[in-house]
This record gives structure tokens, C-alpha cells and sequence, in this order.
């Protein structure tokens, strides 16, 4: 039962956010739209930012999960943007609220897990240092997240797909030879 509530919560709020910015969502109107009260709402969470972030994090927690076998760099570019694809309104109307940060901040962990678990598997066999491996992972995370970031910025007109594309054809072997070069097998280590 609590489950399907605050489903029905994070579905409700996600359409409201599709009709109108942030800043002009209420509790109540949260509320109305899914069929509760107030109360209910706020057993759940303690205002709309809080439902906000369980959003991210339910999100990004789900992209992980179903994917960490098989990223690549052209997987890492669509799974972030899939939502904001699907979503283009909601997305627009929380990159161009308060409340950017949120996004922002669920951007970057998404894309930090996602690229950690593929540079990880990459490395695989090879001797790097955790803090290489960090090293790498940020450098990376930082690169796609300058792209996005832009992309967001100037109103997702790219096509996604076509840039992760492009993305994962510039980027293919540069990974594991970053790779060996911080383990010393590389040719120019």
C-alpha cells in the first residue's frame, strides 16, 4: 500500500511538472491531482523537494542497476538523457527552476556510477591504483557532463542519440589505454 501511494505521488507530480514549472506546484496541488489529502502526502515526504530527490534517486538507482553489464560510452550518453528525451517538459521546467541543483546533482551521480562501473570493468586485470581509477572515472564523468550540461542548456535541440553516438565512436579504446597508462603497460607510460 505505501508503495503504490507514493507511486502514485511520484507519477501525479511528474504529470503536474509536465503542465507547469516547479515554482507553480503546490502540496496541494500534488494532493489533488493524485486523489489525497495533505497528511497523506506529507507522511511521505516533507515537502516537494523531498519528493523531488526520492524521484532521482529512484531513477538513477534503476538505471544503474539495469545496466551495469553492458555500458559503453554511447549506452552511458542515452541512458542519462532517456528520461529528459521522454520527459523534455519536466526536464525543462526543473533546469529552469530553484531548484536546478537537484537536476544537476542527479545528472552527475548518474553519470558518475554509470561511467565508474564501465571504467571498472575495463580496468579489470590491469594493476590501477583506486586513486587512479578515480582520476579516470571523474575525468570522464566530467566530459559527459559538459556535454549534457550544454545540451540542457540550449534547449536538448541535439539529437541525444546522434551525439552519444558520435561520443562512444571518438572515445572507443581511449579508456583502456588511460588505463594502462596509469598501470605502466601502455606504450607511452
Amino acid at each position: 500500500m505505501a508503495q503504490a501511494t507514493k507511486k502514485r505521488i511520484m507519477d501525479g507530480f511528474l504529470e503536474l511538472l509536465e503542465q507547469r514549472p516547479l515554482d507553480k506546484i503546490s502540496v496541494v496541488d500534488i494532493a489533488e491531482h493524485c486523489g489525497i489529502n495533505r497528511n497523506t502526502f506529507y507522511y511521505y515526504y516533507c515537502d516537494v523537494y523531498a519528493l523531488i530527490r526520492e524521484l532521482m534517486e529512484v531513477r538513477a538507482q534503476q538505471l544503474i542497476t539495469d545496466n551495469q553489464e553492458d555500458l559503453n560510452w554511447i549506452e552511458i550518453t542515452r541512458e542519462v538523457t532517456s528520461f529528459f528525451r521522454t520527459h523534455r517538459r519536466t526536464v525543462y521546467h526543473l533546469f529552469h527552476s530553484s531548484q536546478r541543483d537537484l537536476l544537476e546533482d542527479h545528472i552527475y551521480d548518474v553519470t558518475y556510477a554509470c561511467t565508474e562501473s564501465l571504467v571498472r570493468r575495463t580496468a579489470a586485470g590491469l594493476s590501477v591504483s583506486e586513486a587512479d581509477l578515480r582520476a579516470v572515472t571523474l575525468f570522464f564523468t566530467s566530459s559527459l557532463l559538459g556535454m549534457i550540461s550544454r545540451w540542457l542548456r540550449f534547449g536538448m535541440k541535439d539529437d541525444a542519440e546522434q551525439l552519444g553516438e558520435r561520443t562512444g565512436v571518438l572515445l572507443e579504446g581511449t579508456l583502456r589505454r588511460m588505463l594502462e597508462r596509469a598501470c605502466g603497460t601502455g606504450r607511452d607510460a
